[in-house]
């Protein structure tokens, strides 16, 4: 049994298989046998729009059913304790989605767990997300990412923390701007270095916008004030002039460059409607991946594929 909490928990030829089954999936009609008669539960404490309907709709492409269970109905670590929804669930589900606030919530969670446990979304890691982005980069730019400049713009969170773990296992080169003390969290940056050194990548952590995204073929970016940072929303504002991603950034990137954002954005301020709706922008592409590489997951985890 294997749970999926992070992209560090990949092997760099099993993320490599995992990119080319979604593939497989996203261009053949749907299998509606591979998770025949199994159940998944989606436990949630946060919204969602994309983790919840990639993965309904995924696991019924596959044969499956969904059940998803909502912040007021389980209550985790507060109504029940985290280790005892995890073990009624795995008595009852074939695997379990969590998305939830804390990452030691899942952590603890699937140690008590007798079924795979998938990361939906934590604080410090967004997985489902990484493996969607680098499949869109593939898409757009070939399958062998080495030379391929990815840029990062923007905090240095969950999103940016999987992304890194991406790039560093598929050698791509990625160049992370954030502003001072909004970098990624050193446990990352010492998990992408180690995996780089073996793939070839470069990953650069700086605080220049500009320079990071000057001759990029990709350019990323995500909210500056993440669900549950609310109350910081004036201090990340101030924090984060400079690093919108509008044409006149865009302009330093490759004519051909394509624009990724995980959504939801918030528009005007770390896009404009001009960069995420024009002719270079994959956003959409990207959110759409969602669905094909968590069935690939899917297939891997439950499927024996």
């Amino acid at each position: 049994m294997r749970h999926f909490l992070s992209i560090a928990d990949l092997e760099q030829d099993e993320l490599g298989l995992l990119l080319e089954r979604s593939a497989r999936l996203k261009a053949g009609p749907p299998s509606g046998e591979i998770l025949a008669g199994r159940t998944v539960a989606l436990i949630f404490e946060k919204p969602s729009l994309r983790t919840r309907l990639s993965f309904d709709v995924g696991i019924a492409q596959l044969g499956g059913h969904c059940v998803y269970l909502s912040p007021q109905e389980v209550g985790l670590g507060r109504r029940e304790s985290v280790s005892d929804v995890a073990r009624v669930t795995s008595r009852m589900a074939d695997a379990v989605v969590l998305r939830v606030n804390a990452h030691e919530t899942i952590e603890e969670f699937a140690r008590y767990s007798q079924v795979p446990v998938i990361n939906g979304l934590s604080d410090l890691s967004h997985p489902c997300q990484g493996l969607a982005d680098i499949f869109t980069i593939r898409e757009h730019k070939g399958p062998d990412l080495r030379g391929v400049a990815i840029a990062y713009i923007g905090d240095g969170n969950n999103v940016a923390h999987s992304l890194m773990l991406c790039a560093a296992k598929t050698g791509a080169s990625l160049r992370i701007a954030t502003p001072l003390g909004y970098e990624p969290l050193p446990r990352y940056r010492e998990l992408a270095a180690t995996e780089a050194r073996s793939s070839g990548a470069r990953i650069e952590i700086a605080n220049d916008p500009v320079a990071a995204v000057a001759g990029a073929d990709v350019v990323y970016t995500d909210v500056w004030t993440s669900m549950g940072q609310e109350q910081e929303y004036e201090r990340r504002r101030r924090a984060f002039h400079g690093f919108q991603l509008n044409a006149a950034l865009l302009a330093r990137a490759k004519r051909d460059a394509i624009v990724l954002h995980d959504l939801p954005a918030h528009r005007g301020e770390e896009i404009t409607d001009e960069v995420i709706d024009g002719p270079q922008s994959a956003v959409f592409d990207q959110a759409e991946n969602r669905l094909h590489t968590e069935k690939a997951l899917l297939c891997w985890l439950l499927g024996g594929e």
